[in-house]
């Protein structure tokens, strides 16, 4: 149905429009990015102007939520306008199955993004775009790469959701087993970084494009700042001086990255002010989930990110695994704007949609919601009553959780013991204190609202492991 309705509107509309019209679209994803890694969003260690100035010149969301706390099910969901409970896609595909040795039985998820939903890219394609993906992928086997979803060119994306390392060679062994390579990258030198080589074919893509007048939708989905944790030594070096004893944020090798994160952006923006584009471009940027909070294993002392003021970080539904940075530049939208209106990855699909006039949301069957109104207005709100996550799944730490966010209060559900947390986070963002005794009437509506989305969306659930309890346990 999905797909029926939407090559119906694009066919309605694409004759409307002249392609050469249409708008360029690029979509900056970083990989593992915390809310609070950027200086536009407070931090105090790392030097992020372009995506400061991008802010600036657009609107930044205080509230914004990837649509899982680890990377597959977010990607899927902005490509789909679907929740990654709805698709079934809920964890990436190396932990697809189950282990075993939980309490939990973990639903059995898939491990591709099924060909039968229409990505952003389909639309695109058809409306006359060129489509391009750089960088990281992690959807799937290789009949599911970004060709098989309606981008004609795939540089650097495989079904491996992180490179042997930043730094020239990235392939490993070359093979399709190393469980670590990024294909379709020339030969280069010794040093150099993979973030730099993902924007230089970024930029060529732009420039070949702008000479033929074809409108382009670009997916630049940095690697960056996943592990391995590996910055620039003139950039790590820059960091270890700045940190002090009193620091919140002492690992300057992830500063490192984040600053050739934001350099490159910055080397994007430029592009675009070159090529004499910016009146007819739209620059969408966030990251898949929370940033990660374990130790890093070039020095043991340190977590790789810290998401303080939000607690915990990636692979936990607490506001650190799922809030992220968002911004969002475009022609006629709003220009160093605030809003705090929750909004989450499935909105991105139908907003580039209408940002490129090939969609109505009366007409759609998608999680999603455009964001327009928004961009244009950031003091409006949107008709959404709640935002759901759905994780069924162990990751270090975190158990099997759902999570729904309705106004400013949140509740998590954890399904090993039935547990409950309620936490206002108006009042503290930090999720410290737990209201469910004290809530209890609302904590009981919150998990029955839960409770229905799960049904209408036919999310997968945890199972008793029957060998946990023969076992005992």
């Amino acid at each position: 149905m999905i797909r029926i309705w939407i090559l119906i509107l694009v066919g309605f509309f694409a004759f409307r429009i002249d392609a050469a019209k249409r708008p360029n679209l690029i979509l900056i994803l970083a990989d593992d990015l915390g809310w609070s890694d950027l200086s536009c969003y407070g931090n105090d260690l790392h030097q992020t102007p372009n995506l400061d100035r991008l802010a600036k010149q657009g609107v930044r969301f205080t509230d914004a939520y990837s649509a899982s706390p680890v990377c597959t099910p977010t990607r899927a969901a902005i490509l789909t306008g679907l929740h990654p409970a709805r698709l079934h896609m809920t964890i990436w595909r190396e932990s697809a199955l189950n282990r075993g040795n939980r309490k939990l039985l973990q639903p059995v998820c898939l491990d591709s993004l099924p060909l039968k939903y229409v990505t952003l890219a389909e639309v695109f394609k058809q409306a006359g775009y060129f489509n391009a993906h750089i960088g990281k992928w992690h959807l799937g086997r290789a009949e599911s790469y970004p060709q098989a979803h309606g981008f004609h060119v795939n540089i650097g994306g495989t079904l491996w959701g992180a490179p042997q390392t930043f730094w020239y060679p990235y392939n490993g062994d070359g093979y399709f087993r190393d469980w670590r390579y990024v294909p379709d990258l020339e030969p280069g030198n010794e040093d150099d970084y993979l973030t730099d080589r993902l924007t230089d074919k970024a930029l060529a893509t732009m420039e070949e494009q702008v000479k033929v007048s074809r409108p382009f939708y670009l997916n630049l989905w940095y690697y960056s700042v996943h592990t391995p944790i590996e910055g620039k030594p003139e950039l790590v070096d820059f960091y270890q001086k700045k940190i002090k004893p009193d620091s919140v944020r002492k690992n300057p090798h992830y500063a490192a990255m984040v600053h050739s994160l934001d350099k490159n952006v910055g080397r994007v923006l430029a592009k675009i002010d070159e090529l004499g584009i910016i009146d007819n471009t739209f620059v969408i940027f966030t990251s898949d989930n929370g940033g990660y909070i374990n130790k890093c294993k070039l020095n043991r002392e340190l977590v790789v990110a810290n998401n303080a003021p939000l607690r915990s970080g990636k692979g936990s539904c607490y506001e650190g695994g799922v809030r992220v940075p968002l911004i969002v530049r475009g022609p006629k939208l709003a220009q160093d704007r605030v809003s705090s209106e929750p909004v989450y990855a499935p909105d991105l699909y139908p907003t580039l949609l209408r940002a490129a006039g090939l969609f109505d949301q009366s007409k759609a069957d998608l999680d999603g919601t455009d964001l327009t109104p928004l961009l244009r207005n950031p003091d409006a709100s949107l008709e959404r009553e709640a935002l759901y996550f759905h994780y069924p799944h162990y990751y270090q730490t975190t158990t099997p959780v759902s999570a729904i966010r309705k106004g400013n209060w949140k509740l998590l559900e954890y399904f090993e013991d039935g547990r409950l947390e309620l936490f206002n986070l108006k009042q503290d963002p930090g999720e410290a204190r737990n209201l469910s005794t004290d809530r209890s009437a609302l904590a009981r509506e919150l998990r029955a609202n839960l409770d229905d989305w799960r049904k209408k969306v036919g999310a997968q659930l945890p199972e008793v492991n029957p060998v946990w309890k023969l076992r005992g346990k």
